[in-house]
């Protein structure tokens, strides 16, 4: 069989499940596989963010070995197949894209996304689904969760016009949240930082800035200057406790 064909890594997976396959595997279930993709899946993003298409290449092939791994053990119980979830989802993107494959007319990206919203809110509401809000997963990091959220609150009343306005609710939020500094509530204190990251969320999504890339990008210049802070501090043989606060931010400027 050919190695580079995605049956032969399904046949894999059912070689590591089978009796004399891989103890280890022989073990896994949907929910024990769930860490795995979601590291996968992490591995992904970071290479995708360094720009190394090798480790993209990788990271996708190790994405694509848990998702199928997942398949493979929902079809062993018996609730469908690989070539039902394959069925199924090419229907589902043929029917949102009825301006490719029907005869439906959009003049923009923009215009894509009210059409692939409309369609999937029909979708949901004829098998009694949740609601879109509702339909935001719970295990979602923070941050996205947020994003999403204020996606749908950007299709109501709940929206800026302008980005004056939004810096003007932002400062709000941060004015209140200073209010509460000198407090003795920690409860008060967690609940105003958390309006103002939210809305910080929302003002991202108003400049069409994802604030997950965002942050870990700010992250990842971080690292790269504190490494280098330290190495500076190396080279002039001593450790970070050695230096005061003063002398630090100096060497950090420096950084």
């Amino acid at each position: 069989m050919n190695s580079d064909t995605i049956e032969s890594i399904i046949q894999l997976i059912h070689t590591l499940r089978g009796q004399k396959g891989c103890p280890w595997d022989r073990r896994q279930t949907p929910e024990t596989m769930l860490r795995y993709l979601t590291e996968e899946i992490y591995e992904l993003v970071d290479a995708i963010e360094n720009d190394n298409p090798s480790e993209v290449c990788e990271e996708l092939g190790d994405v694509l070995f848990q998702v199928l791994f997942i398949a493979v053990l929902f079809q062993e119980i018996g609730h469908f197949s690989i070539a039902d979830v394959v069925r199924l989802n090419s229907e589902k993107m043929i029917r949102r894209h009825p301006h490719v494959f029907g005869s439906k007319k959009v003049d923009s990206a923009e215009d894509v996304k009210k059409q692939w919203r409309q369609i999937k809110m029909e979708e949901k509401n004829g098998d009694n689904r949740p609601s879109a809000l509702e339909a935001v997963p719970a295990k979602l990091p923070a941050l996205m969760r947020a994003y999403r959220f204020s996606e749908f609150a950007a299709r109501t009343a709940y929206r800026w016009d302008n980005v004056a306005e939004m810096i003007e609710h932002a400062e709000k939020e941060w004015l209140e949240f200073k209010a509460v500094l000198d407090g003795n509530d920690p409860n008060d204190l967690k609940q105003k930082f958390g309006d103002f990251l939210f809305t910080l969320v929302n003002a991202a999504r108003f400049l069409d800035v994802h604030p997950e890339t965002a942050l870990s990008t700010a992250i990842k210049q971080f690292e790269k200057h504190f490494k280098h802070l330290m190495e500076i501090i190396s080279a002039r043989g001593g450790n970070i406790e050695t230096f005061s606060g003063d002398e630090l931010k100096k060497l950090w400027e420096e950084a």
